[in-house]
């Protein structure tokens, strides 16, 4: 028989066709809660700073200022020179840039291999009783049945990204340049840190960003292949790989393929 839409796309275990506003309300609080969050009040009484607790110090003389990151054998991996007598304030800005980047493909490579076969788990799918497709094109599917979704999704990272802005970002006053960092900000740390796993210690520190950077390169390689791939011919990525089997069904989706 002829699935319900409501099969396709739900935020919930059970789901009623007849009741939209459901879905729309949980969307419209949850971005309230998040723009709330976003715009409260910043501390700006900070005596001790990133930099100052791990006791990191720029050194000239060292690879990239002495910044972590640099893991045997591969050392001090630069091959097009972009390191060579670049200034400290561009440097910062790279590596802001590049832990961010790497934070968010971790997470995506995750999400990715979770969505798609074998694992399948969706919050927004119920995928229990059919494959749902690639995961590149699962936003498609959620856009086809509720396109006010993505409105909250974006206002989500939007209210994410400016509460980042007042933590890492000087303010633009005085002598300003475009996505200059504050004095004593240390790339990366945007104060979140629920588990308290940050050390107190330099060389712990130093070891515990280096792994994090590590995977993070690691990830957005591989966010960047299963992309590929799934772009290419439109399987899931164990199914690419011959570890799951291919039980997705094109016509059982509100988008084409």
């Amino acid at each position: 028989s002829e699935r319900s839409p409501c099969t396709i796309l739900s935020l919930f275990p059970t789901c009623n066709i007849h009741h939209p506003n459901i879905i729309m309300n949980s969307v419209i609080l949850a971005t309230l809660l998040s723009s709330a969050a976003a715009f409260a009040p910043q501390s700006t009484g900070r005596v001790s700073t990133a930099v100052n607790e791990v006791n990191w110090q720029p050194n000239e003389s060292e690879f990239a200022y002495g910044l972590p990151g640099s893991l045997a054998p591969v050392g001090e991996f630069d091959p097009l020179g972009f390191a060579k007598d670049t200034p400290l304030a561009t440097m910062l800005q790279w590596r802001e840039a590049e832990t961010q980047h790497g934070r968010v493909a971790m997470l995506a490579v995750l999400g990715m291999l979770v969505v798609e076969e074998p694992i399948e788990y969706h919050p927004l799918f119920e995928a229990y009783n059919k494959d749902i497709g690639p995961a590149i094109r699962q936003l498609d599917e959620v856009d086809a049945q509720t396109p006010f979704f993505l409105v909250g999704l974006t206002l989500l990272i939007g209210s994410l990204e400016y509460n980042r802005a007042l933590v890492a970002f000087a303010k633009p006053e005085g002598s300003f340049s475009f996505q200059q960092l504050s004095e004593d900000h240390y790339p990366g740390d945007v104060g979140f840190d629920p588990l308290g796993l940050k050390p107190d210690d330099a060389e712990e520190f130093a070891t515990i960003q280096t792994k994090e950077l590590q995977n993070g390169r690691l990830a957005m390689l591989g966010a960047a292949g299963i992309i590929a791939q799934e772009l290419t011919n439109g399987e899931e990525i164990f199914v690419n790989l011959g570890l799951a089997a291919d039980r997705f069904d094109p016509s059982s989706v509100p988008i084409q393929f």
